[in-house]
């Protein structure tokens, strides 16, 4: 029988269990990572470990050659903060090459390796010579990304917060109406602190949703990353309920804001140190900075309304997040301002086929309660608890903090949404 084409796609692509793994790993420091791989079955892991977002501040470096290319490579060259080193060597043959490679090593430097000999002696014989760790090949992705954050992340240090970033696939869907309530249904319903960041500087609906108007906020911190640390930013938050606080955005044209791609990198990671939960509202807009906000979130969620604009964005969103993100859940989707009379729309089974997401939430067009609660500074469940919208404002909360899961739906049968996508280009 013919063998079927090769994709290596389809092989790369992680399990349901890798990326349930991979969420429960924290992003590794900014660190210089150097492998010296004898097979192309343990080089193609490390690389596509170094794309992940959790190694994004990780300088690697991967080499074709093993322990001997590593020791003539560091005669002349100063040692990384790790080096990964592949050897098909029996036991006896590795040590003494690791007992060469140790004179040419910067003390500090720690040593991975991955060796095809399972052995237990041989195990606890490199653990006892100072090797950080040894893993048998053949190996993942995972396995690398694992192994180098049990090395450099410290488990005794306080928790990193949960971010999870919501972005409209349109303006004026109702993304930051949807973040602020979520935001507020989670410090409520968990007695959890939570921060929430307004992304969107100029035109930021935070201060006024949850009636605050502070001198100082997210600009301040931008501006000035230098100053941004724990203390800091204590001092910009506004305290809109008794769990939780909000980094305002200025919501003023007196200047414009162009940032480069890192410039909410030290904000959301002094944030995340901060709380247990951080919500970043992000702007809709498509940026360097917008980019890796969304990149790097724990939790991406798209709100979108029935219509084909929208379903184009939110496909584009998911699709570019894939590429991303490719180790991650696929983002989060929330239909919102369903059922506007008179306006021809997309049904909900409809709209998700083509995606291939199941949405987490339908919220239907219901504007005396948003009216109301926006003019009055306050949130949808402190204007009417018992409103089923609000219901299901707890039950996204429920599935964002982990504590239930999003129930499968039967799928529809497909429409032509996506040919009616390519003529609208």
């Amino acid at each position: 029988m013919e063998n079927l084409a090769y994709d290596p796609d389809l092989e790369n692509a992680p399990t349901p269990q890798d990326v349930a793994a991979m969420g429960a790993l924290r992003p590794v420091p900014r660190i210089s990572i150097q492998a010296f791989c004898e097979t192309d079955g343990v080089a193609g892991p490390i690389e596509r470990a170094g794309e992940d977002r959790r190694m994004a501040k990780v300088h690697l470096k991967v080499h074709m050659g093993g322990v001997p290319t590593a020791i003539e490579f560091y005669h002349s060259a100063p040692t990384p903060n790790l080096i990964i080193l592949e050897s098909r060597s029996e036991p006896k043959a590795l040590l003494e090459s690791l007992r060469e490679l140790s004179e040419v090593c910067d003390p500090s430097t720690k040593v991975v390796i991955i060796g095809h000999y399972n052995d237990v002696g041989l195990y606890r014989e490199l653990i006892r010579s100072g090797i950080s760790e040894y893993v048998v090949a053949p190996i993942s992705m995972v396995d690398v990304v694992s192994v180098i954050s049990s090395i450099f992340v410290d488990p005794d240090a306080e928790p990193i917060g949960r971010s999870i970033a919501f972005i409209g696939a349109k303006g004026g869907v109702g993304s930051s109406t949807i973040a602020h309530n979520v935001a507020w249904s989670m410090s409520t319903l968990f007695s959890s602190e939570v921060m929430v960041a307004d992304l969107d500087l100029a035109f930021g609906t935070a201060n006024i949703n949850f009636d605050q108007d502070p001198a100082q906020g997210i600009a301040e911190a931008v501006f000035s990353p230098e100053r941004v640390d724990e203390v800091y930013l204590d001092r910009l938050l506004a305290q809109c309920a008794e769990r939780l606080s909000l980094l305002a955005a200025p919501s003023t044209l007196d200047r414009v804001y162009d940032f480069d791609s890192e410039a909410f990198t030290q904000l959301i990671d002094t944030a995340q140190r901060s709380a247990p939960l951080l919500v970043l509202d992000v702007p809709h807009i498509w940026s360097g900075w917008s980019k890796n906000t969304l990149m790097k979130a724990d939790e991406v969620v798209i709100t979108a309304t029935p219509e084909l604009a929208n379903l184009r964005n939110t496909k584009n969103l998911i699709d570019m997040l894939a590429k991303l993100r490719p180790n991650d859940a696929p983002p989060r989707l929330i239909l919102n301002q369903v059922g506007v009379p008179k306006r021809p729309e997309i049904s909900a089974a409809d709209f998700a086929e083509p995606l291939g997401v199941t949405p987490m939430a339908v919220i239907p067009f219901e504007p005396q309660l948003f009216g109301n609660a926006s003019n009055n500074g306050r949130m949808l469940g402190e204007m009417d608890a018992k409103n089923p919208i609000v219901q299901t404002i707890n039950e996204i909360s429920h599935v964002l903090t982990g504590r239930s899961e999003l129930k499968s739906k039967k799928k529809a049968g497909f429409g032509s949404l996506l040919d009616r996508l390519k003529l609208k280009k």
